[in-house]
């Protein structure tokens, strides 16, 4: 599982890359706000469409090795977007980073089911190090950009191509019939799937949301530094880590669904803090606990999902962690448009609204009852 958890954080370090370069997008190369959002586009774009593809082949096929390939790729597409000399350019790269992501998600989340076995907390454990890797991108990320130009994105390729090869040998060491237990036998659940996706998507939608514009927010509404703007990206994304973990240990204690149902209702005084604190210091305390709210539900969706399609458990895994998730920056754009009209803050009185609708959906999921043997 440990290995597992570090391939989800360099995988989803690259994801949490993008969202961190985009101010020096918007500074160093004089990109507008739709533009910019634009970039998230495109990354979303490549891991969100072709993932339920990906989870099929995977459940019919195994192909195993696409989780050390997806790495490789994510890794080297966003680490080269910041060398190439225009926008096309920076595009094409960040979507074939998203495609990485992609290949690695449904295969990753498959082997590491076999891993967590039944327990919801073991799956946090690989569900929080995509909330790690989003983490450490902005700590990471933002002080070699600050030193050295976009440029320093070349300095993150090396994580991606070690990670690959670890993978890649933990596969051929790994028999068939061992990758074979994620499948299991019992009735597919469409209907409540559909139901747990369109929360992951609302989830989803607010992540990304914070995630971009919160750098922006402190920038140009609260009139923070860069150095305070990147500790606020920071403060929700290290939230993020904590309410994924957080969430797989309250799952396992009074059930998944009541979990993702109080994930959905502290979002919403989260979201009002955060929108309403004056300060720029102040407001790094609502930034945390946006965080830890939007999060407890993630690793709880990621389980239910795969005990609601148990038979398909790749294509689970392409849905919830990949499509469902990835969803949330198509919605970029519209942001983009708030923002250029009316302000990134704009973009975070929006936000206040949209748990509603998440708590709408939670109310119409229930437990999946114990596994078949």
């Amino acid at each position: 599982m440990r290995l597992w958890g570090a391939a989800h954080a360099v995988d989803d370090f690259y994801q949490g890359l993008v969202p961190a370069t985009v101010p020096y997008f918007v500074l160093d190369r004089h990109y507008g706000y739709v533009a910019a959002s634009g970039l998230t586009l495109a990354a979303t774009l490549g891991s969100s469409l072709p993932q339920p593809f990906i989870g099929l082949l995977v459940d019919r096929r195994g192909l195993g090795w696409l989780a050390a390939a997806g790495v490789a790729l994510a890794g080297l597409g966003a680490g080269l977007s910041g060398l190439a000399p225009g926008y096309p350019a920076v595009w094409l790269l960040l979507l074939a980073s998203g495609f990485g992501v992609a290949m690695f998600h449904p295969a990753g989340g498959k082997e590491a089911r076999v891993a967590a076995g039944d327990s919801t907390s073991a799956m946090s454990i690989f569900a929080a190090g995509g909330s790690v890797g989003f983490f450490l991108a902005p700590v990471l990320v933002t002080p070699a950009l600050d030193a050295l130009g976009l440029g320093a994105t070349a300095l993150f390729l090396p994580p991606a191509l070690l990670i690959a090869l670890l993978l890649l040998r933990a596969h051929r060491r790994t028999p068939a019939p061992a990758r074979r237990q994620a499948t299991r036998a019992g009735r597919d659940r469409w209907g409540p799937f559909l139901v747990l996706t369109g929360v992951e998507v609302v989830r989803s939608v607010m992540f990304f949301g914070v995630n971009t514009f919160i750098e922006l927010y402190w920038l140009h509404h609260l009139h923070a530094g860069h150095g305070v703007a990147g500790a606020a990206l920071a403060c929700f994304l290290v939230g993020g880590v904590g309410g994924t973990l957080l969430g797989g240990r309250i799952a396992d204690r009074i059930g998944m669904v009541r979990t993702i149902q109080i994930g959905a209702a502290l979002a919403v005084p989260a979201l009002v803090a955060l929108r309403a604190c004056p300060g720029a210091y102040p407001a790094l305390a609502a930034a945390v606990a946006a965080g830890v709210a939007l999060n407890i539900p993630f690793s709880v969706l990621v389980k239910l999902g795969q005990d609601y399609l148990p038979s398909r458990p790749g294509t689970a895994s392409g849905v919830t962690l990949g499509l469902a998730v990835s969803v949330g920056g198509l919605f970029s754009p519209v942001f983009g448009a708030i923002a250029e009209a009316s302000g990134p803050e704009a973009v975070f009185t929006t936000l206040c609204a949209v748990p509603v609708l998440a708590l709408a959906l939670g109310a119409f999921l229930r437990e999946p009852g114990p596994p078949a043997a």
